[in-house]
């Protein structure tokens, strides 16, 4: 998926219109449609853009992606059916070792 559609969808799911963006991040509507249209915006309008987006820009080196899509496509805790039993602290950080180095 192209970065403006997933831009595009992840504002959907927000249930926020292209116009809110001026309100969460100062971008009026025209700059960000041209941006959801297949604009090439620049690294700190995008920064900016994901911060109104509630999210964050991560690059992945090509060898975890496949591990990273896998984790992000597995159910998550609340989706287990069975009670969770409480794990140790390294355990719960299901990031740890992907990357090659601690979470924040």
């Amino acid at each position: 998926m192209l970065l403006h559609d997933q831009l595009k969808q992840r504002r959907k799911a927000l249930g926020l219109q292209q116009s809110d963006m001026q309100l969460r991040i100062g971008m009026n509507q025209q700059q960000y449609q041209r941006i959801e249209a297949n604009g090439n915006p620049r690294l700190d309008s995008l920064a900016l853009i994901a911060q109104g987006l509630d999210a964050e820009l991560v690059l992945i080196p090509r060898q975890q992606l496949e591990q990273v899509l896998a984790l992000l496509e597995s159910p998550g805790p609340a989706a287990a059916s069975a009670p969770q039993v409480p794990t140790p602290a390294a355990d719960m950080d299901p990031w740890a070792g992907i990357l090659g180095f601690a979470a924040r």
